[in-house]
């Protein structure tokens, strides 16, 4: 299992925009994804450790995560991004 970052193209910015906001400031917290999740990064930074890797990502970013992921969110800088 690992995370996929990648800078989203302007069709998926435009996408990701009809999706709901995710909000945190500066944690660190566990976290389960029972299904697979892919978001856009609106604005801040974060790094994601788990099982035989870590991924850090930010601002204009699309993150997609694979279902039955465990990790350690530890967002650095406030973060904003839309979810599905």
């Amino acid at each position: 299992m690992e995370i996929i970052v990648r800078k989203a193209t302007e069709g998926e910015k435009v996408y990701m925009m009809r999706e709901p906001i995710w909000e945190s400031g500066v944690a660190e917290f566990n976290w389960h994804y029972p299904s697979a999740e892919t978001c856009y990064i609106i604005e801040g930074q974060a790094t994601v450790e788990y099982a035989g890797g870590k991924a850090s990502f930010g601002t204009g970013d699309l993150v997609t995560f694979p279902k039955g992921m465990d990790c350690v969110w530890k967002v650095t800088i406030p973060m904003r991004k839309h979810f599905r």
